[in-house]
């Protein structure tokens, strides 16, 4: 698993040092998200569409850089609107029965071109880090557009922002790391 996570974040990283000029016109729209599955170690999953984003407490954010890993600015958003990733959790309701099951889930969230990251539950619900992981679909007073797909997420906490900022986000998988 983590070979192929490692894989896409290479991949990923080599497509954002690319030019501006090259900005993804034919690639962005197959990538295009429309929906959020929400799966995995979940009582509820869920398939989410930026209506249904706009119907869970709100997160907006002000000015952020995006910057690549090595610590290059790729852009700069001046606000965004979404939801935090837990309070999408929270609806689809973590399975972890046990008193410390959830201290072992972890979290992918993934891109239509491959592209995942990986979250912590303790990062999500027992950190500062958790508050700052937006799942948006507006930035910059727009809808998002080609480049973003219609939803896509960030972690806005984290000191380089960019390896964990998932374009055409379409998936939320929980899995269970150890027994």
């Amino acid at each position: 698993m983590f070979k192929k996570i490692f894989a896409a974040c290479t991949a990923a990283s080599l497509l954002a040092a690319a030019p501006a000029a090259w900005s993804a016109p034919a690639a962005a729209r197959d990538n295009m998200s429309h929906a959020l599955a929400v799966t995995g170690m979940v009582e509820t999953p869920l398939t989410l569409k930026v209506a249904d984003l706009r119907q869970l407490p709100p997160a907006n954010g002000g000015e952020i850089a995006v910057t690549r890993h090595n610590g290059d600015k790729a852009e700069t958003i001046t606000s965004y609107r979404g939801v935090r990733l837990r309070d999408i959790l929270d609806k689809a309701v973590l399975d972890a029965p046990g008193h410390n099951d959830v201290k072992k889930l972890a979290i992918i969230a993934t891109a239509t071109d491959g592209y995942a990251v990986v979250f912590s539950w303790g990062e999500l619900y027992n950190a500062p880090a958790g508050e700052g992981v937006i799942v948006y679909y507006e930035k910059n007073g727009k809808a998002l557009d080609d480049n973003d797909g219609e939803i896509a997420l960030i972690s806005a906490k984290d000191i380089r922002t960019g390896p964990r900022h998932v374009k055409w986000l379409n998936g939320i998988e929980v899995r269970k790391l150890v027994e």
